[in-house]
């Protein structure tokens, strides 16, 4: 059988800063967040992609992809965008919270964004085969009361064969930090292209 592909140290960071984590894709993703539709939770539960680019079974390039279009995604903190990505009868483990299907995931993120302030996330392919892809990941933010964190996780990813995540099952630990520590500045939405990526940061 065939063994599960995993990075050199450091990730994806090969040659320069992100240069494969953070290729921009041409694909609908990349469209700027001031753009973006915010679609209804009607429209998020009628919509069933027939097809989500890139599909396993992925290799290096498409694997790096799909998790710079997750990155992007969830940098937007829409909720009914970002749920669009998976499976009307996805599966999660996000920390201790269980959840099944895209109106769960819809509700949770809600929860999490109205806590999670000033979010902003980086996330670095760790290993991939066939349908599957690992990822590790750091976001920073802060609560209601100004107090900062970075949050760290690794997550397994289970796709269907049209693109959509049915699976996603997510470890996170959370790190107290002074503002003065942040170490991701850029305007909320989309992360440069040319910003530091999890292992040049020494995350």
């Amino acid at each position: 059988m065939e063994e599960a592909i995993t990075l050199p140290p450091g990730g994806a960071q090969v040659g320069s800063s992100r240069i494969h984590a953070h290729q921009r894709s041409n694909t609908c993703q990349d469209i700027p967040e001031e753009t973006v539709e915010h679609h209804t939770k009607e429209q998020v539960m009628s919509m069933d992609p027939t097809n989500r680019p890139p599909v396993p079974p992925f290799t290096f390039a498409t694997a790096t992809q799909k998790v710079r279009l997750a990155e992007d995604a969830w940098n937007t903190r829409d909720p009914a965008r970002v749920a669009l990505a998976y499976t009307l009868d996805s599966t999660w483990r996000n920390r201790s919270e269980f959840l099944v299907g895209r109106e769960a995931i819809v509700q949770f993120l809600q929860r999490k964004w109205a806590k999670e302030l000033d979010y902003r996330l980086i996330k670095e392919l760790w290993a991939f085969h066939d349908a599957r892809i690992a990822v590790r990941f750091a976001y920073e933010w802060h609560d209601d009361s100004g107090n900062w964190c970075r949050s760290y996780g690794n997550e397994n990813w289970e796709f269907a064969a049209n693109g959509l995540m049915r699976r996603r099952l997510a470890s996170i630990n959370d790190l107290p930090i002074q503002e003065a520590e942040r170490k991701y500045r850029w305007p909320l939405g989309r992360g440069p292209d040319d910003h530091a990526g999890l292992s040049d940061l020494d995350l």
